[in-house]
């Protein structure tokens, strides 16, 4: 093990890292070596004698857990792969793989996403005969989700229940849980709930882990809700070793259970809790820092903080106007050109984050038609696609045959001939004994013609060849053998068509996946794959090495910096959300929102907002967001010099960036004045397109330091709108 530089941390930082020992609270401002704190007090333990094993060290991304243990690694060695790290969920799994059978879990549970719940909420719904098209599985999920986090039973909610909404979920929640317990499986909020229950329930298992894990560290502690924070603080409660680290500042998941008070109340459950501050910013210029600051000051409910940074002023913040959402991508759109082109910068530096993903539609077409490389996180993910789904699918049957949604969704996938009326028939085999029995029952078969039995019989040799390859320990072989036994490439390869060419493409990438998994080092099974593949987020899947600019939520930003940042939609309504603007709790979140926004630029960053909208169908003209409004003029500029962007559009009553700073301060945030526009076109003017032919132009307006040009080509083409600078447009 090498000697751990502890004097490259600052006095703030060192003093948490080598605090000897009973509860600590670090409250760690954006950018300000949180994860280097908490990985260094894992080095300073395991350096002073404590066992890597008695460690148990969680966060909330499967990105940021792998960071964290690559880092403890780089500290100690080898011996940082004995450490129980993770996320609560893998955490909470291996716990449960390990000692749930002491209160009925299966240690080969399933674990259910997303697609898995709501398919069986929907079959619920279906049998309880449920007709309100109000009720929708997605609806009662995230009901019965909160009732979890906060350790509500079916009974208890049952009994509490008051609107008609409630009643119907009263209903369904007893059969959703049942449904999970006959198929062996568990969502999300249950391997929280069941690790807790566990300790709460046998007094040995309780005992056993409190004398295990002698340090608990938690990262992104105002994340936690009810159901974690429980967890944390009963697997503490013998040796009191709890270090908790986070910002109430970026507290934003209270739409997932996370509840900002937590972090405060630690230190009022433990009175003898030590408290460091880090407020020293290692990633945002001052001018940065201090925009952020500016917004974040004005919520109550917050630890006074104020973050500090050695690094340069940096260039300022700017906001500027633009008329509409297509304008306002045009324009990010050309300075990211210009960037590239002549700052020497690349597309990975660049992001973009909005408050809602529709936003990202404007900014994927003007970027599309630019071709500029970018990504969407949040769009469909590699393990949401049809095919992947459908063999993950497999190997949940083959790890767990009692889960019935998954035996559902692959019986007849690729197609056997089990329709919905044998399949009906063998759910009604099925109501005394699981469903994988009732598939192999010799009285279920023999009431199938001879193509559907011998379709199944083949369906349930190639099921039973892929668990006794299982039992190697290896997935690649596994998922090999499903693929192949099962048909289901082969019937891709038969449709021989573009889209069914890419779904071979993606089960082969999957195959690679497996076969990289396979080779890690370490124990592994089936199971355990499963679980780490359920536990994946979009942020674990973002390509950090590939040069594309990043679309994203603001939410999912959460964790993640870039060089440039812009935040679009800055508008009232939009940024913070109208769903936010009737209480000061939510108008708090989305200033919290904005703050981590903000916070995720390194060098510059960019506000922009629209005086036009469409929102619901209707055109509005929202104002410039408060959390703009409260940054003082002279931490502001605008990006490029204003023009009459609404030259060709009637005027609205809205407030601009610049007729409120006017008004407020007596002066617009800029040194550059407006300019008169030559449009290089009239409207009706015939011109010729290299490629498109002759047009008519029906439409220029200005953007930027160029225009944008709508011409009516006739026949294929259509209406085009091009920027004037490339278009190569001519008079007819």
């Amino acid at each position: 093990m090498q000697r751990i530089d502890y004097d490259s941390l600052n006095p703030e930082q060192r003093s948490a890292v080598l605090h000897e020992g009973g509860p600590l609270a670090i409250f760690a401002g954006a950018g300000s070596g949180k994860t280097r704190v908490i990985t260094y007090r894992i080095a300073h333990l395991i350096e002073r004698g404590v066992r890597p094993s008695s460690i148990f060290a969680v966060t909330f991304t499967n990105k940021a857990a792998r960071e964290m243990r690559e880092r403890v690694e780089s500290l100690v060695g080898d011996s940082a792969r004995g450490i129980w790290l993770g996320t609560f969920h893998s955490m909470c799994g291996r716990i449960l793989r390990e000692s749930g059978q002491l209160i009925g879990v299966d240690r080969n549970f399933t674990i259910y996403d997303d697609s898995d719940q709501v398919s069986l909420v929907r079959a619920i719904i279906k049998k309880l005969d449920i007709s309100d098209r109000s009720i929708t599985p997605r609806a009662v999920l995230s009901e019965i989700s909160r009732a979890k986090e906060k350790q509500i039973s079916p009974e208890a909610y049952a009994k509490d229940a008051m609107s008609g909404f409630e009643s119907f979920v009263a209903d369904i929640y007893p059969e959703y849980v049942e449904q999970l317990r006959k198929n062996r499986a568990l969502d999300f909020d249950d391997m929280v709930l069941f690790a807790l229950k566990l300790l709460k329930e046998r007094a040995d298992a309780r005992q056993a882990y409190q004398q295990r894990f002698q340090h608990i560290l938690v990262d992104e502690f105002q994340d936690v809700n009810q159901s974690q924070y429980g967890l944390v603080m009963l697997l503490g409660e013998e040796h009191k070793n709890i270090t908790i680290v986070g910002d109430d500042d970026q507290s934003i998941y209270s739409w997932r259970g996370a509840d900002v008070s937590l972090i405060l109340q630690f230190s009022k459950q433990l009175p003898d809790v030590t408290v460091v501050t880090l407020e020293r910013n290692y990633r945002s210029t001052k001018r940065i820092l201090q925009a952020a600051h500016e917004v974040i000051k004005h919520n109550r409910s917050r630890a006074p903080k104020i973050l500090r940074t050695d690094n340069e002023a940096g260039v300022p913040v700017t906001l500027t106007e633009v008329g509409t959402p297509r304008d306002e991508a045009m324009l990010i759109a050309n300075v990211i050109q210009t960037g590239v082109a002549e700052g020497g910068r690349k597309y990975g530096h660049y992001a973009i984050l909005f408050r809602t993903n529709a936003q990202s539609r404007e900014f994927e077409e003007v970027f599309r038609s630019a071709r500029i490389p970018h990504v969407v996180i949040g769009g469909q993910r590699f393990y949401e696609r049809k095919e992947i789904k459908d063999m993950l699918a497999y190997l949940k049957v083959t790890a767990n045959p009692n889960d019935t949604v998954s035996l559902l969704r692959v019986v007849n996938e690729p197609p056997r001939g089990i329709g919905t009326v044998t399949l009906t028939k063998l759910e009604e085999h099925a109501q005394a004994i699981p469903l994988w029995d009732a598939l192999q029952s010799g009285e279920f078969q023999q009431a199938l013609n001879q193509k559907q039995a011998d379709a199944i019989k083949k369906f349930i040799r190639c099921i039973q060849r892929a668990r006794e390859i299982a039992e190697s320990g290896r997935v690649a072989p596994v998922l090999f053998e499903l693929q192949k036994g099962s048909g289901y490439a082969d019937a891709l390869r038969a449709e021989d068509t573009h889209e069914s060419r890419a779904r071979l493409e993606n089960l082969q990438e999957l195959l690679n996946a497996a076969q990289r998994y396979d080779e890690e080092p370490g124990e592994h099974d089936l199971v355990t794959y499963l679980q780490e593949i359920s536990l994946l987020s979009d942020i674990d899947q973002l390509i950090e090495s590939e040069d594309a600019v990043s679309l994203m939520t603001a939410h999912s930003a959460k964790g993640l910096e870039f060089p440039i940042v812009f935040v679009a939609g800055l508008e009232e309504g939009v940024f913070p959300h109208s769903r936010s603007l009737s209480a000061v709790r939510g108008i708090e979140e989305e200033r919290r929102l904005c703050y981590v926004a903000m916070t995720r630029a390194r060098e510059q960053l960019h506000l922009t907002w629209c005086v036009h909208r469409q929102q619901m169908g209707f055109s509005t003209s929202p104002q410039l967001s408060q959390f703009v409004q409260q940054i003082p003029t002279e931490l502001l500029t605008t990006l490029v010099e204003r023009t009459k962007l609404e030259s060709a559009r009637p005027r609205t009553q809205s407030v601009s960036a610049y007729e409120y700073q006017r008004a407020q301060h007596g002066r617009v945030p800029s040194a550059n004045t407006e300019t008169a526009w030559n449009p290089p076109f009239e409207v009706g003017t015939q011109v010729r397109h290299p490629e498109f032919g002759v047009g008519f132009v029906v439409h220029c307006i200005p953007v930027q330091d160029d225009s944008e040009i709508t011409v009516a080509f006739p026949g294929i083409h259509g209406t085009k709108k091009l920027m004037n600078r490339y278009a190569r447009l001519e008079k007819a």
